[in-house]
């Protein structure tokens, strides 16, 4: 089992920053990808940047550029700091891992936390 913590989010002005952080707990030996989700109202949940245990990055193309995720594996925490910020990014972000076994992998995601930017 793995508890994923988020902080951080709130409300920004466009073009401002924020950054969120989203630490693990538990079984976190067995963590490889971490990343961020967003989903905004009537909208479908989507990847804004994953990075794997070898920090290894991708991003969404409408982040490029703007967002940067790094990780911290002793601290087993993730961060998504957030520059430029426009309206359309306006959404509750999800933190998220996978975690392998030696039997089969498991998906884990945080509560969510708000992240909304004002034109």
């Amino acid at each position: 089992q793995v508890h994923l913590v988020e902080s951080g989010g709130g409300l920004v002005q466009a073009g401002g920053s924020l950054g969120l952080s989203c630490a693990a707990s538990g079984s976190t030996s067995g963590i490889n990808v971490m990343a961020w989700y967003r989903q905004a109202p009537g909208k479908q949940r989507e990847l804004v940047a994953a990075i794997s245990s070898t920090s290894s990055t991708n991003y969404t193309d409408s982040v490029k550029g703007r967002f940067t995720i790094s990780r911290d594996n002793a601290k087993n925490t993730v961060y998504l700091q957030m520059n430029r910020l426009k309206p359309e990014d306006t959404a509750v972000y999800y933190c998220y891992c996978k975690y392998s076994s030696r039997w089969s992998t498991y998906d884990y995601w945080g509560q969510g936390t708000q992240v909304t930017v004002s034109s």
